[in-house]
């Protein structure tokens, strides 16, 4: 064993297999509420009703349920009502076996939606601490496990960490159901699939992939389920416990997997194949494979026009380039490289370091901790009282900083631009990378000037591009071979000239678009997709160029540049880069 071995935390040991956990139900009823209340001991909050059925009372049920996880109107009705009531007057025979009363509670007793038979007392306790209630008979071996989650939940709102000018105001919530509906009523496609698994040893924590099944890539899937399966942790409370285990560099300050509160950045993600993870119990839902260009994107780039959205997507890596790299040239050019200044401008900037003890370095170090300092405060305090802090106390610190000769001018302006450069930076996650990485390339540059500078910039270079999320580059589409994808990187094009979907990301189904108006059915269809250009197949499907002109000849349009060879009439088609099924 070797030194660094011993301080290494011991495995977990894991939960017993299913068979090992499992104990069966007893055809007691009183030994089976015995085993509840003995693994259940000093929980005040799990509700024991016994009550009897028949015209005679002469079958014995127990209900037991959590309280304040269910909704108690829908088991007082549905539940009691239904068995206590119904089944009285169903004329049930002193002779009747306990089996068949149990299947006619099943069958016509129960009035709810949602039951199921469990022949595992474990399992059922594990339901009954998920919110759902369970109806126990005597004499018979299995038990009723009736879906009742009724707890309290906060109401769909508008994000708070990801607000548009432009686009829906929905947000999910800790609900990890409403969530998934949520996704369903923008994407009514039987080809979306949820899988729910449970995650945690203590805490069975309710995790959802979601995915379009005809276009996700099948190994990234698998691999993500491969990942989640082998999570070994008492509890998983948000999504972030999750993050920190998938993620494929755990040591890189660089987030690998993308977290959001919109449902309409996860439905369009989906659509280009990748996979969404809903945890119960936070509304982030982590999206992977993620690269830098998609943090860096905002789902309000594709509501407005092109060009708009281009120029605030440029905008914004320009805002995510200064923020990192402005302290550190103002830095570099003052204290090592005074010649690359205009005469004048040096003149004033020596001017204003007059009286100033530290050097620019010291400068930056100091201003730089405030900032955060008064961000992490502001973000800390209630709302009202966080804003004043952030603004009248960047403006006070800065002033006095300046009146009592600590800092230059010139420095609160460099760290007040960076400020607000960072700001522009629509991923959390990145901006404090950025951050953090800023003080790195302010100490490369205090010690080397400007070839320290470039140093720290080739250096994270190198780390981005060593960086991968569940095989995909991080720094895709820049790299690779992948140039109709840049299109949707630095700028945005048009959306009718993004007809395929990213080939780093979905796994089939690459057409998203059929180009030159083709008529059938789309996305997750039963034709033959052909490729862009010329010589796209088209089969089964009635084909017809939008923007043709009719030569006068049946079934032949010409509408420039690629050729599709269909079946129409018998005719040949001429038509653009898509293709029709």
């Amino acid at each position: 064993m070797g030194l660094l071995d011993r301080f290494r935390p011991k495995k977990q040991e894991k939960e017993p297999s299913k068979e090992e956990a499992k104990d069966k139900a007893s055809s007691s009823l009183d030994k089976n509420l015995k085993y509840l209340k003995d693994k259940l001991k000093d929980c005040n909050d799990v509700v024991y009703r016994e009550f009897r059925v028949g015209n005679r009372q002469q079958f014995r049920f127990a209900l037991v349920y959590v309280d304040g996880l269910v909704d108690r109107n829908m088991l007082n009705e549905e539940v009691l009502k239904s068995l206590m009531l119904q089944t009285k007057h169903a004329n049930l025979s002193p002779g009747i076996i306990t089996g068949d009363v149990f299947s006619i509670a099943l069958r016509s007793g129960l009035t709810t939606g949602e039951v199921k038979e469990e022949e595992y007392i474990d399992k059922s306790m594990i339901a009954l601490l998920s919110g759902d209630s369970l109806v126990l008979v005597d004499g018979y071996k299995k038990v009723l496990v009736i879906g009742s989650k009724g707890w309290p939940s906060r109401g769909v709102q508008e994000p708070q960490t990801e607000s548009v000018i432009r686009g829906p105001r929905d947000g999910f919530t800790e609900t990890m159901r409403f969530n998934t509906a949520l996704l369903r009523r923008r994407l009514r496609d039987p080809n979306l699939k949820i899988k729910q698994i449970k995650v945690g040893v203590r805490s069975k924590t309710d995790v959802a992939l979601a995915y379009m099944d005809n276009i996700v890539d099948k190994n990234v899937l698998k691999e993500v389920e491969k990942r989640l399966e082998s999570i070994n942790i008492d509890g998983v409370l948000e999504s972030g416990y999750i993050e920190s285990f998938i993620e494929d560099q755990k040591y890189s300050i660089f987030p690998q997997v993308q977290s959001t509160e919109r449902p309409d950045r996860v439905a369009a993600s989906l659509l280009e194949g990748r996979v969404a993870i809903i945890t119960d119990n936070t509304p982030f839902v982590l999206l992977v494979p993620a690269t830098l260009n998609i943090l860096f994107q905002s789902s309000e780039d594709y509501y407005e026009r092109w060009f708009i959205a281009s120029f605030i997507r440029i905008l914004r890596y320009a805002s995510a380039f200064i923020s990192l790299v402005l302290p550190a040239v103002y830095i570099a050019i003052t204290s090592y490289h005074p010649g690359l200044i205009p005469t004048d401008l040096a003149l004033y900037i020596a001017g204003t370091r007059t009286g100033v003890p530290f050097p620019a370095f010291i400068e930056a170090i100091i201003m730089e901790l405030t900032l955060e300092l008064l961000r992490e405060a502001g973000i800390r305090l209630p709302g009202p009282i966080g804003q004043t802090i952030g603004i009248v106390g960047g403006l006070v610190i800065g002033q006095a900083a300046v009146q009592a000769g600590l800092v230059s001018p010139i420095m609160v302006i460099v760290v007040a631009i960076t400020a607000i450069a960072s700001f522009a930076v629509s991923s959390y996650s990145v901006g404090i990378a950025f951050r953090i990485l800023r003080f790195f390339i302010i100490a490369l540059s205090a010690v080397l000037g400007l070839y320290g500078l470039v140093m720290g910039l080739l250096l994270t270079l190198v780390h981005l591009c060593s960086l991968k999320s569940f095989g995909v580059p991080y720094l895709a589409p820049l790299v690779g071979n992948t140039y109709y994808e840049l299109g949707d990187a630095l700028v945005r094009a048009p959306q009718t000239v993004m007809y395929r979907r990213p080939k780093t990301l979905a796994g089939g189904n690459m057409i998203r678009m059929r180009v030159g108006g083709a008529k059938g059915t789309s996305g997750g269809g039963s034709g033959k997709d052909g490729d862009e250009g010329g010589g796209g197949e088209a089969k089964a499907g009635s084909v017809k160029a939008g923007d043709g002109n009719g030569k006068g000849k049946a079934g032949e349009r010409k509408a420039g540049g690629g050729r599709d060879n269909g079946q129409k009439s018998g005719g040949q088609q001429e038509g653009g880069p898509g293709t029709g099924e």
